[in-house]
């Protein structure tokens, strides 16, 4: 049968399969290369030219014996066989005037590769050769092998070539099945040798002693198993017969590049593994179908080594060739989660999830790369009436804002959700239920990372949260710690203070809930402040990550509320002013600024790393200290500029001076004889400091007085303490599960955030809340013991209540949402005990241990003794603490303790 080119060809198999084929016959490739081209390898180019000589020059001779008869013996066409390298012999019809080159072109169109070549009688055919100048007699077999190359890895060539023809074989020819049963093996054999060439390379001469293996090697091997055929011959084995053992082998083959156990395949081969992966995943989903379930794992797979720091192809130069041979599978993963979320339950599988967040991930990088100056790009670009609905750009536009689309409807059916359960909007919704739907959050994250390419993206993702507020802040108040959510920052304004609250302590880490792994301290309260950073500062970041165990010497009391009792202690005395590190404002004495002048103290810079370690480390543990930030340090925290009005509680007397110059006339500024430079008073003496070069010399006047005043609080609140603060950053971001996150943090908060979750609440305790957040034990409510002790409570004033709160929680300050804020429910238990001892407490379970008083004046005067500062704050743990032990009055009486000034609570010796 001809074709209209002038060949034609048949298939047949002959009757004794010869096996004379060389070891090096690849397997042909019948599509495109995908993610690297053939360059022409210039030694490989040089071998096939002496070849093509050698060969030339041998059918010169043969047309020069038969130059007369050449023209006319051959008037019937050639007809040949070609022993091709799946072992299947072609039988071809062609012209005389045909080339070689024609043949092999013929070929390669039918699926047979490109890199090849001809052989007769042992001798390469030249490509330009025309068949009659060959004198080939009748029904000749030519021999299709592989091209011979010039290359450093000729075992690599071996071994992929022998997997190909193995897999062609089993798939050519029943008989040859059982071939095919060590081709798995044969595979796992090639990755190793891939890992011993990277090892290779670590080993040799001029490589450092340490380094460590790369995958310039591996890559160059699984680029050979790739040209080789090796995945062609695999998929065509694996797609043949569903049911033969054929194609178990081919999939367990296919499976070695599906694993991420690193015996199987290698740390350093992995990475350079997707271009045989992009090459599985083109041909399984052409021949097997987008459903196979190998197709869908080689798939995922591609998708997570893409996502990997050296998992790019090293040979694809071009952000746009990568997009466009990994959007299509992009769009596929898409299609799939829409129709998940389409479902009544809008259930996305976290398989799903992950592949599409990793598919977004390297399409956003490379369109980053190829976008100028990082974007966005104009609407023009992309726009269909444009017509450039057929280009990677308008298709990654088209298939995000479908996605947004898609995400917009699910978010109004959990409005309508939120409104059905829930007059309270959302508040009281089950926790669980919101978190079975976090991949939204997913899924709008994505939709942020990619509208950095898309101006119009942006401005439909920014009006879609806006429009769902509630479901937003319902999903992020109940999101957990393996979603990065940092993006929400830029629309920190639609979100409640619950919701940025919970993402910044998903910044910092949960801790261990083994003792075993936990940073135990022993700290003797007499040497408070001393041993505490001692064992603070000289802790490994990470050791402090894992949370803390704390005893007080002498003391049997441990657990939570020890550690509570101990935060407290620590920052009352750490911003002491007698600490000259931090100074109070004038009008709140419980806010702090950086003190200029610490330097008096020579430790000083490791006291401000102790501080930042013991702020994160309170707000990991939800420990509200009573102690609270001034604007000016907490806009540095977050990287913001600081104004005029932000240092109004810092200096108060300069930001009234600041504000007059602002007002005055200009006769009157002239008249101050400012300059642009202040004077500094340090350990005794003054000094001048410069706000600007030359400054001694250039007069403040009407002009100029913004740019003066700008320049005074930059050189007061910010120049001035830039090393303590350095290191008071690095103390805090030594606690952070990322430290790069640092001003991340700071930014989703406002500075009243920060005060609730550090400090507290600073209002009177509401009473009625504490009624409804306690529970009995041996005790009801309406029992007359219970009703005297909240008639006692209820006398008692504001400090004395927050005594008896810290008596029986350790919790001196609640947090910002009242007693709904702290960890559990509190309890009083009955105990029988006369009605001369006073209560103890387990402050570990916010446990308050009551005698059953028998009157109102008894359980007022108990209370009352109980709430003096020098039992609530002492070392008296067997009395409080969590330790349950009672002590008598008038044990409790013999009991002195003095409180210093420095604020540190310590026993008289």
């Amino acid at each position: 049968m001809s074709d209209a080119d002038g060949f034609g060809c048949e298939h047949r198999r002959p009757s004794k399969r010869r096996r004379d084929g060389p070891d090096h016959a690849i397997l042909p490739v019948s599509r495109e290369d995908v993610l690297m081209g053939h360059p022409d390898d210039p030694a490989a180019s040089a071998a096939a030219d002496e070849e093509s000589a050698s060969a030339s020059s041998y059918l010169g001779v043969v047309a020069a014996t038969s130059a007369a008869s050449a023209a006319g013996g051959f008037s019937c066409g050639a007809h040949f066989f070609v022993r091709a390298t799946d072992s299947r012999t072609v039988s071809m019809h062609a012209a005389w005037g045909d080339t070689v080159g024609a043949v092999l072109a013929h070929l390669a169109d039918r699926g047979y590769g490109r890199d090849l070549r001809l052989v007769y009688a042992g001798r390469q055919l030249a490509p330009e050769t025309a068949l009659a100048d060959l004198r080939l007699p009748p029904d000749s077999t030519l021999h299709l092998l592989s091209r011979l190359r010039s290359t450093p890895y000729p075992d690599a060539w071996q071994l992929a070539s022998y997997i190909a023809s193995t897999a062609a074989a089993a798939k050519s020819d029943p008989a040859h099945t059982s071939s095919a049963a060590n081709i798995n093996e044969l595979v796992k054999e090639f990755i190793l040798c891939a890992h011993r060439a990277n090892m290779r390379q670590r080993h040799d001469r001029d490589s450092p002693f340490d380094a460590q293996p790369t995958g310039d090697h591996a890559a160059q091997y699984l680029e050979i198993f790739r040209q080789a055929g090796a995945p062609f011959a695999l998929v065509r084995l694996y797609a043949a017969n569903p049911s033969s053992a054929s194609h178990h082998h081919a999939e367990n083959a296919i499976k070695c590049f599906l694993t991420t156990d690193p015996s199987a395949l290698p740390p350093d081969v992995l990475p350079v593994t997707a271009p045989v992966l992009l090459e599985f995943c083109r041909l399984l989903s052409f021949s097997v179908g987008k459903r196979d379930e190998l197709y869908i794992s080689s798939r995922s797979m591609l998708a997570s080594v893409l996502c990997l720091p050296s998992g790019l192809p090293p040979s694809i130069k071009s952000p746009s060739k990568l997009i466009e041979q990994v959007l299509p599978f992009a769009e596929e993963i898409v299609g799939v989660v829409m129709d998940e979320l389409a479902s009544l339950d809008m259930t996305v599988s976290s398989k799903n999830l992950e592949d599409l967040s990793n598919f977004f991930k390297v399409l956003r990088q490379q369109a980053l790369r190829w976008v100028p100056n990082g974007g966005p790009l104009p609407k023009n670009l992309y726009n269909s009436e444009r017509g450039h609905n057929d280009t990677w750009v308008w298709k990654l536009h088209e298939m995000s804002m479908n996605l947004l689309n898609r995400v917009d409807e699910c978010l109004k059916r959990l409005e309508m959700d939120l409104s059905l359960s829930s007059e309270n909007r959302g508040v009281n919704v089950s926790q669980s239920r919101w978190v079975a739907r976090s991949h939204m959050l997913v899924m709008l994250t994505q939709l942020d990372f990619i509208s950095m390419i898309y101006e119009d993206l942006a401005h439909n993702l920014r009006l879609v949260l806006l429009a769902h507020r509630d479901p937003l802040n319902a999903l992020v108040r109940c999101s957990k710690r393996n979603e990065h959510l940092h993006w929400l920052v830029k629309h920190k304004d639609l979100l409640c203070f619950e919701s940025r609250r919970n993402l910044v302590l998903m910044m910092l880490p949960e801790g261990k809930d083994e003792y075993g792994e936990l940073h135990e301290m022993l700290i003797d309260r007499q040497h408070l402040l001393d041993e505490s950073f001692e064992y603070i500062i000289q802790a490994r970041p990470s050791e402090l990550r894992s949370g803390l165990f704390m005893e007080f010497k002498n003391e049997e009391a441990t657990g939570p509320g020890v550690l509570r009792e101990w935060f407290c202690m620590v920052c009352q005395a750490l911003f002491s002013p007698q600490q000259v590190l931090f100074s109070p404002c004038p009008s709140d004495q419980q806010r702090f600024f950086l003190n200029g002048t610490s330097a008096v103290d020579p430790l000083h810079l490791k006291y401000f790393i102790f501080s930042g370690r013991i702020i994160g480390l309170a707000l990991m543990h939800r420990v509200q200290v009573g102690i609270t930030l001034d604007r000016t340090l907490f806009l540095h925290l977050a990287g913001r500029s600081i104004k005029l009005e932000d240092i109004s509680t810092a200096d108060p007397v300069m930001y009234a001076s600041c504000k007059r110059i602002l007002e005055m006339d200009a006769a009157v500024v002239d008249g101050l004889e400012l300059t642009f430079s202040r004077d500094v008073h340090e350990l005794g003496s003054r000094r001048t400091i410069e706000l600007c070069s030359g400054g001694k010399d250039l007069h403040v006047n009407i002009r100029n007085r913004e740019h003066y005043i700008d320049l005074l609080i930059k050189s007061t609140f910010v120049d001035s303490i830039s090393v303590q603060l350095t290191h008071f950053v690095r103390g805090f971001s030594d606690i952070l599960v990322d430290p790069e996150l640092q001003k991340v943090f700071f930014e989703f908060l406002d500075l009243e955030d920060f005060d609730g979750m550090l400090g507290g609440s600073n209002s009177t305790i509401n009473l009625e809340d504490w009624k409804l957040h306690t529970q009995y034990n041996g005790y009801k409510e309406k029992d007359r013991q219970i009703i005297w002790f909240w008639k006692a409570v209820e006398s008692l004033s504001i400090e004395q209540q927050r005594q008896l709160l810290f008596f029986w929680t350790s919790v001196k300050y609640l947090p910002s949402d009242g007693f709904g804020g702290l960890a559990s429910k509190l309890y009083i238990y009955k105990v029988s005990e006369s009605a001369d001892r006073l209560p103890s407490s387990h402050t570990c379970f916010y446990r308050l241990c009551l005698p059953a008083y028998p009157s109102l004046k008894v359980t007022r005067n108990q209370l009352q003794k109980i709430t003096q500062e020098h039992v609530c704050d002492s070392a008296n743990v067997k009395l409080k603490l969590g330790y349950a032990s009672l002590f008598s009055t008038s044990r409790q009486q013999k009991l002195a303790w003095n409180q210093p000034e420095t604020g540190v609570l310590a026993a008289d010796k």
